[in-house]
């Protein structure tokens, strides 16, 4: 077995940064955890593999954040770091919104803003910067190790947030894990030249796509803003992969692409006549809906989202619907109000009542849901916090929690929680979630009573 193994030389690795609180990844998740680490005074790094923040916002190209109203339209339930940035951009976007009050948005200006506002509020960073390990006393994380430019490095802190997506650290330190019988399949996005109003693509997908190596599949897309002909296509899913893995991951991207191709080709031939399709930008990271989740202090349930359950620590509201991504293609649709939709990839539905089905009898239907603190809280490392999509959650849940409005609140607690906990020279596992609840509050978030 020795064969197998290489044994690397010891060296002294050098200390690059030293600060309160350091962020692995820098998705719109880790961006919104240290500037309102920054905000209350700490001392903030953020580290970040690709060349910009953002993660499947820009460097994915998913370029909407859904609404920040309730379901009725009329009670606002979203605020913080979220509005803040949309509010910078939309002047950009002719303050364009969707039919349901989303906000669509070039990526490639979120990279800029999210730049300045790093810079605004002091954060150090680093990019084209990889995680590559970390050291431990037995509770606490005493350091993690970075690989770049410069080589191999140390940074030391007093807190750690994993904002990594696939909880890259949770693994390292071995909390307990899992993954859902099916996980959902990731999309490769791009941005699309050419007319596509009115163009029947599931339909096309059915009739014409096993001439060009396509699967019957569920998509979506939407314009960008300012950009004549030009939108954001989500048509294609990855199947049978899972991206937390070396292999997996790189098969997805090779494969995405091919798919991305392989649509265009399909629209220039059978689209709109005389119309011209084209890729004018293909995502530089394939969007990951799901991985493995890493258990928590609580776990939140389809059932206590869609109830509408209230927590006095909370800290996220949210009003996105259940939606899973089928691995076989598909895709299911829950709503508060008990109605269901499940899409399959040949176009047929299954509808039905999930309240009557539960035999759950109440007149009183929530506008939004919320998530405690708790949910966020892991059970041994006492200065950690994984905020992402790794999140403790059935599938349900994950089906709903997973969108970025969602995720950026999180990220904005976990950046709350790690100055509070160091403020209060407490462990996470000793804070009051409800002092972090109106710590979140009195920084912009909506109010999460």
């Amino acid at each position: 077995m020795s064969n197998f193994y290489i044994t690397e030389p010891a060296k002294q690795i050098p200390v690059v940064y030293e600060a309160d609180v350091c962020v692995i990844g820098g998705s719109a998740t880790g961006v919104f955890a240290a500037v309102r680490a920054a905000r209350l005074g700490a001392r903030v790094v953020l580290v970040e593999r690709q060349n910009c923040f953002g993660g499947v916002a820009t460097s994915g190209l998913v370029n909407i954040w859904h609404t920040y109203l309730d379901t009725s339209g009329t009670k606002q339930v979203i605020a913080g770091l979220s509005e803040e940035i949309t509010d910078r951009i939309e002047p950009l976007n002719d303050g364009y919104r969707d039919h349901a009050g989303s906000h669509c948005f070039n990526p490639h200006e979120l990279k800029i803003e999210l730049d300045r506002l790093l810079n605004e509020n002091g954060v150090k960073y680093y990019l084209h910067t990889f995680y590559a390990g970390l050291m431990t006393d037995g509770s606490k994380i005493t350091a993690v190790f970075i690989e770049n430019k410069d080589g191999r490095g140390a940074i030391k802190a007093n807190f750690f947030i994993d904002a990594t997506g696939d909880g890259d650290l949770a693994r390292d330190l071995g909390m307990e894990s899992y993954v859902h019988p099916n996980i959902q399949p990731p999309s490769a996005c791009f941005l699309m030249q050419g007319a596509f109003r009115d163009i029947d693509y599931q339909g096309l997908i059915r009739r014409h796509g096993e001439e060009f190596g396509l699967e019957p599949d569920w998509g979506w897309g939407g314009p960008v803003p300012r950009c004549k002909d030009i939108s954001m296509r989500a048509e294609t899913h990855i199947f049978g992969l899972r991206c937390d893995r070396a292999d997996d991951l790189t098969k997805a991207e090779v494969e995405g692409r091919r798919k991305m191709r392989a649509l265009v080709e399909m629209l220039n031939k059978y689209g709109k006549p005389g119309e011209f399709y084209n890729i004018v930008s293909a995502c530089s990271v394939i969007g990951v809906r799901e991985t493995v989740h890493y258990k928590t202090l609580w776990q939140a349930t389809e059932q206590s989202l869609l109830l509408g359950e209230r927590y006095p620590d909370a800290i996220m509201n949210g009003t996105y619907n259940v939606d899973v991504h089928l691995a076989g293609a598909g895709i299911t649709f829950r709503q508060f109000d008990g109605s269901y939709d499940t899409e399959n990839a040949d176009g047929s539905h299954v509808r039905g009542n999930w309240r009557e089905e539960m035999g759950i009898q109440t007149d009183e239907i929530p506008t939004y849901y919320q998530l405690p603190f708790r949910c966020i809280v892991p059970e041994k490392w006492e200065n950690f916090i994984a905020a992402g999509r790794m999140i403790h959650a059935d599938v349900g849940a994950f089906g709903a929690l997973r969108v970025m409005v969602n995720l950026n609140q999180i990220g904005e607690a976990a950046g709350v929680a790690a100055y509070v906990a160091l403020d209060q020279n407490k462990t996470v596992q000793q804070l009051d979630g409800v002092d972090v609840a109106k710590t979140l509050s009195r920084g912009g978030s909506a109010n999460l009573g």
